[in-house]
C-alpha cells in the first residue's frame, strides 16, 4: 500500500514537472516572437522575462533587463508604450505605424505555429503514431494498434475508466483472453454483446489493465454502445528531408481543425448558450500531458504541437486581453483615423481579463470534479 502511494506521488510530481516545462516553453516561445520583432522594429524593450515575478535573477544588457522569475509558467515581454505612454517617442509601441504594431502582435502566434512545425517535423523523422486511413498507410506503418481516440461523457466507457489513447488488445471471455486484430473485430464483439457485461483488455504504455462494463443496447444518437471512437493507428517514419514538409502539412491540418473547432464552440455559445464541446483548463491539460509523456516521446511531441496550435488560435481570437483584441483595436483605429481612447482600451482589456479568469476558474473546477472524482 505504501509503495503504491509512493509510485502515485512520484507520477504526480513528474506530471507536474513535465506540464510546467511544456507550458513554459509554449508561452516563452510566444513571447520571444513579440520580443524579436519589437527589437527589429527599433522599439524599446524594457524587460524580457522567463517566468513571472517575483524576480529571482536579472541582468541588464543595453536598455533591456533579462530576468528569471520565481513563477515558472512561460514568460513575458515589456515593450515601452504598450500602455499608451510615449506616443510621441519614436521608439514607443504607441507611436509605431499600425502595420509595425500588427507585426509585433502577430509575431507571437506565428512563433507558436513555427514551434508546431518544428516539433512535428522531428516527430515525422523519428516516427509518429498516426491514424491509418488507407491500405497504403497500413502497409507502410509499424506497430499497428486499435486505440481509443474519443470517450463520450457519462458513457459506460467513461464510467469504467477507459482513457483516450488506451489500446484495446482483446476481450476476456470465460476467463480466457481473446486477442483482436482490427477495429471491425472490436465493433462486432461489442455489437453482439449489447446489454451484457464484458471485460476489455487494454494497454496504456507498458501497463496492461482490464475493465468490466456493459455496452448500451440503446445508446444516445451519435454515440456507440460503449461511447468511444476507435481508430487503427501505426507508426510512420519519414526521411529527414521529407519530414520537414510533412511537419508543415500536419501543422496546417491541425490549424484548420483547431480553427473550425473554436468556430463551432463560439457558434454554439451564441446559439444555444453552451460550448457544445468538452473544454479543459490547466489541470485537464496537465493530466493529458502526463498521459502523453507516459505513452512515449512521439505522443508528447504531437500533444505539445497541438497545444501550441491551440494557443495560437485562442490568442488570435478578437477578444479583449488577447493578441486578437489588440489587433481589433488597431483595426478600429485605422477605420476611425485616430487611436481608441487609452482609458476605454484599458477598461475593455481589464473586463476581458476578468472574464478569462472566471472562465479559468470554471474549467478548473470542472477538471477537478472530472479527474479527481470529487
Amino acid at each position: 500500500m505504501f509503495l503504491g502511494k509512493v509510485i502515485i506521488a512520484s507520477n504526480t510530481v513528474i506530471t507536474i514537472l513535465i506540464f510546467i516545462i511544456v507550458l513554459s516553453v509554449l508561452i516563452f516561445v510566444h513571447e520571444f516572437g513579440h520580443f524579436v520583432v519589437a527589437k527589429r522594429a527599433g522599439m524599446k524593450v524594457e524587460e524580457f522575462g522567463f517566468g513571472f515575478p517575483p524576480r529571482l535573477w536579472s541582468v541588464k544588457k543595453g536598455e533591456t533587463t533579462y530576468s528569471i522569475n520565481w513563477i515558472p509558467f512561460g514568460g513575458f515581454v515589456k515593450i515601452f508604450g504598450e500602455d499608451g505612454r510615449g506616443d510621441k517617442d519614436p521608439r514607443s509601441f504607441a507611436s509605431a505605424k499600425a502595420r509595425i504594431r500588427v507585426a509585433v502582435v502577430v509575431a507571437g502566434v506565428l512563433m507558436n505555429f513555427l514551434l508546431a512545425v518544428v516539433l512535428l517535423s522531428i516527430g515525422n523523422a523519428v516516427g509518429l503514431r498516426v491514424g491509418l486511413i488507407d491500405e497504403i498507410q497500413t502497409k507502410q506503418a509499424k506497430d499497428v494498434k486499435v486505440q481509443i481516440i474519443q470517450v463520450a461523457a457519462s458513457s459506460p466507457a467513461e464510467k469504467a475508466g477507459l482513457l483516450i489513447l488506451d489500446e484495446i488488445i482483446g476481450f476476456r471471455v470465460n476467463g480466457k483472453e481473446t486477442p483482436i486484430k482490427g477495429v471491425e473485430e472490436v465493433q462486432d464483439f461489442i455489437s453482439r454483446n449489447k446489454g451484457r457485461e464484458i471485460t476489455i483488455v487494454l494497454k496504456s504504455g507498458s501497463q496492461q489493465k482490464e475493465k468490466t462494463l456493459t455496452p448500451r443496447a440503446d445508446p444516445p444518437a451519435g454515440e456507440g454502445a460503449l461511447g468511444v471512437s476507435l481508430a487503427a493507428t501505426g507508426v510512420i517514419k519519414y526521411p529527414w528531408h521529407q519530414a520537414i514538409g510533412r511537419g508543415a502539412m500536419d501543422s496546417v491540418s491541425a490549424l484548420q481543425v483547431t480553427a473550425m473547432g473554436y468556430a463551432g464552440i463560439i457558434k454554439s455559445l451564441f446559439t444555444t448558450g453552451k460550448t457544445g464541446a468538452e473544454i479543459s483548463g490547466p489541470i485537464g491539460i496537465a493530466v493529458i500531458t502526463g498521459q502523453a509523456a507516459r505513452l512515449g516521446f512521439s505522443y508528447l511531441l504531437q500533444f505539445v504541437a497541438i497545444i501550441s496550435i491551440n494557443l495560437m488560435v485562442l490568442n488570435i481570437i478578437p477578444f479583449p486581453a488577447l493578441d486578437g483584441g489588440r489587433l481589433l483595436f488597431i483595426g478600429i483605429e485605422k477605420l476611425k483615423g485616430k487611436p481608441v481612447s487609452q482609458k476605454i482600451e484599458n477598461a475593455v482589456n481589464t473586463f476581458g481579463f476578468a472574464l478569462l479568469i472566471l472562465l479559468m476558474i470554471y474549467v478548473t473546477t470542472k477538471d477537478i470534479v472530472k479527474f479527481f472524482n470529487f
